[in-house]
């Protein structure tokens, strides 16, 4: 057995640690199903249904947390009840129903967010979000809009939240900056030898140092303010209700922590506006759809609904920008490291995925002032 498949079976969570996990939240009723659940490739998540009597039945998600990923569990927990308690409050105030527009927290019968388990692992629970589901791919241009108003509805009701308060769950996580020193060493140890073969793409990135500091440049003048921003901005963690097909909950709030607005809706565009798949070969493929940018303006800002300052709105076409040149200098960075961090399905996937976000950050620098003119458009609506 390779050191890899030894790691990834040791990390399988056995019936018994499953078994004490469940015995130790505070769950009612008889125990009638207990399944893996999701997409989601870092936590390991199970749908357990339970029956209370004549109510019939209730289902709760119960997840191991990945401490590889999150080397804190108990703040990253503490971010997590933070914002959906304040976010409760504020969908009491509005009239909206808290157990579906909002993640709730199960505690373990300790009190705490969490339960250790005697294998050291940390779970969580939280109340399931019925009759909505969580879709991987936009299935229409609708929902891409529905996710953007999500959003920007996130980042209103969290307008006033604290953001300092908040625990960095991954440090660094978009600082540019600091993205751009660790690649500038990844090019210089080159411990690969593969940098002499990616000079062009290396030079792409080098070229584009203004586009790694212009945040921070801002930050450092003043001229932005930090925000309680998700980190994750994809479709997949948006609940979309069954029938009305409207985004009514984010999810996955593990990457929940202070950040800019800019780089929550650059995250989105980079993702979810680009007309090929993240890996293409086929560079002639990739490009920033025009439509599908102004339908994520549309409603990000309607969600926002002036939560932003002006200087933010007139920066969400740099957001995109940014986001887009920084994930392609990660996955750059990686592949002249030995592809150690971003699973790789294929030789010289991370260079394919580096290569097609380096032409989306050239693709929006030809359609620039068109951007401009579509957040323009909007914020003035």
């Amino acid at each position: 057995m390779s050191s890899q498949e030894e790691k990834k079976k040791m990390g399988r969570v056995s019936e018994l640690q499953l078994k004490e996990a469940i015995a130790n939240f505070n769950y009612f009723g008889r125990l009638k199903a207990c399944e893996p659940f999701g997409s989601g490739h870092i936590n390991d998540t199970y749908r357990l249904t339970f029956e209370i009597g004549d109510m019939g039945d209730v289902c709760v998600i119960l997840q191991r947390m990945n401490r590889e990923i999150f080397k804190k569990p108990v703040e990253l927990m503490e971010n997590i009840v933070g914002v959906t308690s304040h976010l409760r409050k504020k969908i009491i105030k509005a009239g909206g129903d808290p157990e579906r527009e909002t993640l709730n927290v199960i505690l373990a019968k300790d009190g705490k967010a969490y339960y250790v388990d005697s294998m050291g692992e940390y779970w969580r629970s939280f109340k399931y979000i019925t009759e909505a589901t969580s879709y991987d791919l936009v299935e229409k241009p609708e929902d891409f809009y529905e996710s953007a108003v999500a959003f920007g509805h996130f980042q209103r009701m969290l307008a006033d939240y604290p953001a300092e308060t908040l625990h960095e769950t991954i440090e660094g996580f978009h600082d540019t900056k600091a993205r751009l020193r660790a690649f500038k060493e990844a090019v210089e140890k080159d411990v690969c030898g593969r940098a002499a073969s990616v000079q062009k793409e290396i030079d792409f990135v080098l070229s584009h140092e203004d586009t790694a500091n212009v945040f921070g440049d801002l930050l450092e003048k003043g001229e932005l303010p930090i925000r309680v921003t998700h980190n994750d901005t994809k479709l997949n963690n948006i609940m979309i209700d069954n029938t009305t097909r409207k985004g009514i909950c984010v999810i996955d709030l593990d990457t929940v922590m202070p950040g800019l607005a800019m780089n929550d809706f650059g995250d989105s565009i980079r993702f979810g506006a680009s007309t090929a798949e993240e890996d293409e070969q086929d560079l002639s493929k990739v490009s920033c759809s025009m439509e599908l940018f102004e339908l994520y303006v549309k409603g990000f800002l309607e969600g926002c609904a002036g939560s932003l300052t002006d200087k933010e709105v007139e920066m969400l076409p740099m957001g995109a920008k940014v986001m887009t040149y920084e994930c392609g200098m990660r996955f750059l960075a990686d592949y002249l490291e030995g592809d150690h961090y971003f699973k790789i399905h294929r030789e010289d996937h991370n260079l394919d995925r580096a290569r097609t976000q380096f032409k989306l950050v050239a693709d929006m620098e030809s359609k620039w002032d068109t951007m401009a003119e579509i957040v323009r458009k909007y914020a003035n609506a």
